[in-house]
């Protein structure tokens, strides 16, 4: 009889165990714990993501690709060369161009230059749109009028007819000219996302509850506001980026951009452009690369929004 009721016993604590809540089930995730364990299982998202980690090496540690100079010419030897895959490893795998240089050397020296200025140029393009679209959003009257009215004023300025106004006033371009160039005139679009982003988060309860119990407004914003309505600007960036790196190499195209000194893809590309019919390879290879990089980008871009946006849910 013993027996039977500690049987009986231990079957009633197991099933009340088994129907026990678990607090660690039961915890609801945040935004971004739901969009990282999305990310993690969109392929997409991998892709992307290790080629931009791999163009990213490539860009900071050029010499542990190539140990040939970019710049090294030798016009006796090398002129117009076409690729040669017989030594692996060499830096004749994507020939010469007409100056006798490496072309393979030259378009991993020149991806430190595009993604340099797609990425200063994403962070400060963020930073300026999301600081504006903030203060218009959060304090709304006059303020959001002469805010909203700028915005209107720049964003009717084409982004790449305004850098070369820009940048031709500069007698010596560098990389940070053309950031600047860029920062100046691609931050509306971020403003108004954010703006709108703003509006809505600043009538939820959690933002009254934080100013009826004497919150700042610099705590309600940056503590509040802020981390509750930065993901369309992270995913709108994120987008633009690969659009930034494309604006780059079309100044340089253009001979706007950076000087004809400097490595870029977009120099290679007019460069390219004059021996398309004798030599190929030399337009081939650096549009290969930027063709490359800015769909890595849109495609990253691309997952962010899915996993961040809540109607695809």
């Amino acid at each position: 009889m013993s027996e039977a009721l500690t049987t009986e016993t231990a079957l009633e604590d197991k099933v009340a165990t088994e129907a026990a809540p678990n607090p660690s089930q039961d915890r609801p995730r945040s935004l971004w714990s739901d969009a990282w364990r999305d990310l993690r299982r969109n392929p997409v998202f991998v892709v992307s993501g290790l080629l931009i980690l791999l163009l990213l090496v490539i860009a900071a540690v050029p010499s542990l690709f190539t140990s040939v100079d970019p710049k090294f010419a030798d016009l006796a030897h090398h002129y117009l060369k076409p690729p040669n895959y017989s030594h692996i490893g060499q830096a004749d795998w994507f020939g010469y161009d007409g100056q006798g240089r490496s072309v393979y050397s030259r378009v991993l020296y020149g991806a430190r230059a595009s993604i340099i200025v797609g990425v200063c140029t994403t962070f400060g393009v963020a930073v300026l749109g999301a600081l504006v679209g903030m203060f218009a959003g959060y304090y709304g009257g006059w303020l959001d009028s002469l805010l909203s009215r700028l915005t209107d004023v720049f964003f009717g300025v084409p982004l790449l007819l305004g850098a070369i106004v820009i940048l031709n006033a500069f007698t010596h371009r560098t990389v940070w000219s053309v950031v600047v160039a860029m920062v100046l005139l691609g931050w509306t679009q971020i403003a108004r996302v954010m703006r709108g982003s703003v509006i809505t988060v600043k009538q939820q309860d959690f933002v009254q509850a934080a100013r009826a119990l004497g919150a700042g407004t610099g705590r309600i914003l940056f503590r509040h506001i802020l981390p509750n309505a930065v993901a369309p600007v992270i995913v709108v960036s994120t987008i633009a980026l690969g659009g930034y790196i494309a604006t780059e190499a079309t100044l340089s195209y253009l001979g706007i951009g950076l000087p004809p000194s400097a490595v870029s893809w977009g120099n290679d590309i007019s460069s390219g452009q004059t021996v398309i019919r004798t030599a190929p390879h030399v337009l081939f290879f650096p549009s290969a690369m930027l063709s490359i990089t800015v769909l890595a980008f849109i495609m990253l871009g691309d997952a962010v929004r899915d996993a961040l946006d809540p109607k695809l849910r």
